[in-house]
């Protein structure tokens, strides 16, 4: 409870840091402002403090009172996202087209008040405590760089565990953490195609080798080839996003190309899906007398929790905050995370954290990535309270 009242006595602190973060967003891999405002925030504390090079990450170590200890990671993002802000708030974004649509203020400023907490209780941790404040989680691989620049032998040696957490503006109840052991968000990669054909007149198709015909075979296709090859509680997911062709009613085109996200939980599915996509392109294809030239981009690995960390996340909250404030929840999600990269090296948990504002059904409010997404800054308090309890604690289990 201890760490429970004293984020409260910092409650204005955090709450003004998240408004600032809020008014000056900033995208991808370079965020000068976001930067130099959690450096501000972090000044007078004993922490050993560098800043990236590829990207303006800023990692802090706080060591604890036991010298040679272990070590944990705890980790913020900080990007937004581009998108503009249509909400009515007295600190809402002054840059247009650009938002924090995905809360990483409020885990820039969580972050930041475990910082301070654990800071004030140093000499009674029993090993050092690494702060991952990361610039580029939405879609620029940002952990992979600062994982490539050191972050993960920062204090000297590997975390024993690494802890990240995600506010939801809908899906959850305000206040309620949820997590799980095993996979908690997938892979997601990107599918692209190019059917060649033969162009010629819309009347007289016989003529021609139509692509955006075959194209569209092929979306229709995809969708079957999913439902009938993969198992539902091991799930895939093949959306087309984007589709192009043409350019006049009554011109057949030489090509037409379509784009597909792609979501994984499993390894395994994640190279069978590549095979089998590819094989029902290139299929339809050469049974319309075209080709298909198809590709992928391997985005972001699945997000797998540790069945041990993912445990250990629960019942710290519960001792933290009471039972009822943390469940299991029973499937993952089907969005991604690039805290996977970090899951994959260091044994660790992802937990998501209920910020639907009083007064809102989170059953309906605006979702993550929304340009109407709000959240609530009460759980500021909340989420670092449980970053810091999750440090000290399991430090002292190490």
């Amino acid at each position: 409870m201890a760490f429970m009242e004293s984020a409260q006595d910092m409650r204005d602190e955090l709450v003004q840091l998240r408004h600032s973060l809020h008014t000056t967003p900033e995208l991808g891999l370079h965020l000068p402002q976001t930067q130099e405002k959690v450096l501000a925030a972090l000044d007078g504390l004993p922490l050993e403090i560098t800043t990236g090079t590829a990207l303006s990450s800023v990692t802090a170590v706080l060591r604890g009172g036991r010298p040679g200890g272990p070590a944990v990671l705890l980790r913020g993002d900080m990007d937004a996202l581009p998108v503009t802000e249509k909400n009515d708030l007295p600190y809402v974004s002054r840059s247009p087209g650009r938002m924090h649509a995905c809360g990483h203020d409020l885990h820039t400023a969580m972050l930041a008040g475990a910082a301070h907490l654990l800071s004030a209780r140093r000499e009674e941790l029993a090993g050092d405590v690494i702060f991952m404040f990361q610039p580029g989680e939405e879609g620029h691989e940002g952990a992979k760089y600062m994982i490539e620049e050191g972050v993960l032998d920062a204090a000297g040696s590997r975390p024993v565990a690494a802890y990240g957490m995600h506010v939801v503006s809908s899906m959850l109840p305000n206040g309620l953490f949820a997590s799980r052991p095993g996979p908690i968000m997938a892979a997601a990669d990107v599918f692209r195609v190019t059917v060649r054909g033969r162009g010629g007149h819309g009347s007289s198709p016989h003529r021609a080798l139509d692509p955006i015909q075959a194209g569209c075979e092929m979306v229709t296709a995809l969708q079957t080839m999913v439902t009938r090859t993969f198992d539902v509680f091991d799930p895939v997911v093949v959306t087309v996003g984007s589709f192009h062709g043409g350019s006049a009613d009554n011109v057949i085109p030489d090509e037409a190309s379509f784009e597909a996200t792609v979501r994984t939980f499993s390894k395994d599915n994640r190279t069978l899906v590549m095979r089998r996509l590819v094989e029902v392109v290139e299929g339809i294809a050469a049974a319309h007398g075209l080709t298909a030239e198809a590709s992928f981009g391997m985005g972001y690995p699945v997000t797998v929790n540790d069945q041990g960390e993912a445990g250990f996340v629960g019942s710290t909250a519960d001792e933290l905050f009471g039972p009822g404030r943390y469940f299991v929840s029973p499937q993952p999600v089907m969005g991604s995370e690039d805290f996977s990269y970090v899951l994959e090296q260091v044994p660790g948990a992802f937990v998501f954290l209920g910020a639907c504002p009083p007064g809102l059904d989170p059953a309906t409010a605006p979702y993550n990535h929304s340009p109407e997404a709000r959240f609530d800054d009460a759980v500021l308090t909340d989420g670092a309270a449980l970053y810091a309890s999750l440090a000290q604690a399991r430090l002292a289990a190490a």
